[in-house]
């Protein structure tokens, strides 16, 4: 268990909980892969990161729910999970007996990993959690401990320069920014309909509460601790002739979510000779 117990933990695992009790689209464990499925859903040859994961060691960061560490596990990588709800690793421990595969499981919170072991990893997958918590720079200071020199770092995050934009703030020409650009600034804004069925879930489920972090704060001090960045994505959606003030035309114009991938290469700097590669 992590030692972190302050109220944005209780906040989180309060909110995690009871989306996992409502079967929300992001808590459903995936029940029909294969390894050419398994591949498929992660991506690995897109996003640069070696594909063959017989044998190496995998955390998936606050990323429960029996989706991502399945898919791992069936490629042969050594899984751990840690989460911050009890209620998404069950999931995760559903997919393992699924399978009949080995994934450990820990609950904890992202900024604290004091239960795992200094370059343990040789791919840490922290899926959209990062602007759950204040500041991403103890986050990455725990990552940059645990993983093994040489190794990934994937990071799926929101586009800070929309945080906490959503297709409902069409304003009949564009969508209306109104967050200021600033590092942990607090925001919160409703589910969208197709996360889970709000008629059943009723008022149990709280607004996600999500804190800025721009992107300056996450390149320079993913650098400072000795990551190099090999890849970087907008996630966007093509709906040709989506409805504005649509969530698909909205997806288009204002990509929601940043994919990066780094690798923990301490002591190596671009003055060395060493790029930074991007990618639309």
């Amino acid at each position: 268990m992590s030692a972190v117990r302050d109220e944005v933990y209780h906040y989180n695992e309060e909110r995690w909980e009871a989306l996992a009790e409502a079967d929300a689209l992001f808590t459903r464990p995936m029940l029909d892969l294969d390894e050419e499925k398994a591949q498929a859903y992660l991506g690995l040859d897109r996003l640069g990161i070696p594909r063959d994961l017989a044998g190496r060691k995998v955390l998936c960061l606050a990323g429960g729910g029996g989706q991502q560490s399945a898919a791992f596990a069936l490629l042969g990588a050594d899984v751990t999970v840690l989460d911050i709800s009890s209620g998404q690793l069950e999931r995760d421990r559903l997919a393992a007996e699924h399978y009949s595969v080995g994934i450990r499981t820990i609950q904890g919170d992202m900024r604290d990993l004091s239960a795992l072991y200094d370059s343990t990893f040789d791919l840490v997958w922290h899926p959209y959690s990062l602007t759950f918590v204040p500041d991403c720079r103890i986050v990455f200071r725990q990552v940059a401990r645990v993983v093994g020199k040489g190794g990934h770092y994937y990071l799926m995050c929101a586009n800070p320069f929309f945080a906490g934009l959503t297709h409902d703030s069409w304003n009949g020409e564009g969508y209306t920014l109104k967050q200021p650009y600033i590092d942990e600034a607090e925001t919160s804004y409703p589910d969208q309909d197709w996360a889970y069925d709000g008629k059943l879930a009723g008022d149990r489920i709280r607004q996600p509460r999500e804190y800025t972090q721009t992107l300056g704060r996450i390149v320079s001090s993913l650098i400072q601790e000795g990551f190099m960045l090999t890849r970087l994505s907008e996630v966007r959606s093509d709906y040709p002739g989506a409805e504005p003030g649509s969530w698909s035309h909205f997806t288009g114009v204002a990509p929601p979510w940043l994919e990066f991938v780094w690798q923990y290469r301490p002591g190596v700097t671009s003055s060395e000779g060493e790029g930074v590669q991007g990618h639309g």
